[in-house]
């Protein structure tokens, strides 16, 4: 009995903080599916029927077709190329050695630490005079540059833990580097690669500022811009920003729902080993 009466303020308070969290979430998917004139009646009010009108005014008016055809392009290929870059990375600083190898970690480890709204003019005028402001590539190359900062972090601590007895049997079965790689360590690795995966999907989709400021074509735009500008034509339609925000917020659910286990696998591996 003791036991539980110290458990139940614990509790308590987990409770209040799920409260905290749901209930907001709760009131915008029940506006999502409600009319102008059910939303009077409450966030919380349940709506008299399933409306998907909403969620079509918003993909068709508001243009989240093109919208979500351009988030999904810029997170595609800024994730796979900033995991696959990060992996290599981390290989050639947690298990190879060679000459410069602390100075270019500090110079890699650069572009973490320093705030992007620091260097998001001057890079603004430098894509400019590449010819790349209005195009994917503006989004996508800074992102691949900020990711991998992290990402080489991430890997490198990872592979510094990895068995070194797996490497060195590895290569006295005349195992190359990159078969090393690819057949001894890759199998161990993966929790943290689809940690990284998550993470670098998470921040790509909903990156604004990049977005907001490199492009201004209304077709190249990404999600989160996207339904800024669309905020501002429907201020007063509720039902249909909501739809609009659950558009926007539905595929990161996804994904953590799809990967969650080897998400929290990926995260508490790397605080054991830390």
């Amino acid at each position: 009995m003791r036991s539980w009466a110290r458990l139940i303020p614990n509790y308590f308070l987990l409770t209040l903080f799920l409260l905290v969290v749901i209930l907001p979430i709760l009131g915008i998917v029940l506006s999502a599916f409600k009319t102008n004139q059910e939303i009077a009646k409450g966030p919380f009010s349940l709506p008299a029927r399933l409306n998907f009108d909403n969620f079509v005014g918003a993909w068709v008016a508001g243009h989240f077709n093109n919208y979500f055809r351009s988030s999904v392009i810029v997170s595609t290929v800024t994730v796979a190329v900033s995991v696959f870059l990060s992996i290599l990375l981390g290989y050639a600083f947690g298990i190879l050695s060679f000459p410069g190898q602390n100075l270019i970690y500090a110079v890699l480890l650069i572009g973490f630490m320093v705030p992007f709204e620091a260097v998001v003019i001057p890079l603004y005028h430098f894509l400019n005079r590449l010819g790349l402001v209005n195009t994917y590539w503006a989004l996508i190359l800074p992102q691949i540059g900020q990711s991998i900062s992290f990402g080489t972090l991430w890997m490198t601590s990872f592979f510094r833990t990895a068995p070194q007895e797996l490497v060195d049997a590895s290569a006295m079965d005349g195992c190359n580097r990159w078969q090393t790689l690819w057949h001894v360590l890759w199998p161990l690795a993966k929790p943290a690669v689809l940690t990284l995966v998550v993470l670098f999907f998470m921040w790509t989709w909903n990156e604004f500022l990049l977005a907001l400021i490199m492009v201004q074509d209304d077709r190249l735009r990404t999600l989160p811009v996207g339904l800024a500008f669309f905020q501002g034509r429907y201020v007063a339609d509720i039902p249909r920003m909501a739809a609009g925000s659950i558009i926007v917020a539905g595929p990161i659910v996804l994904v953590y729902v799809l990967f969650q286990r080897y998400f929290i696998r990926g995260l508490l591996g790397g605080a054991i080993k830390g």
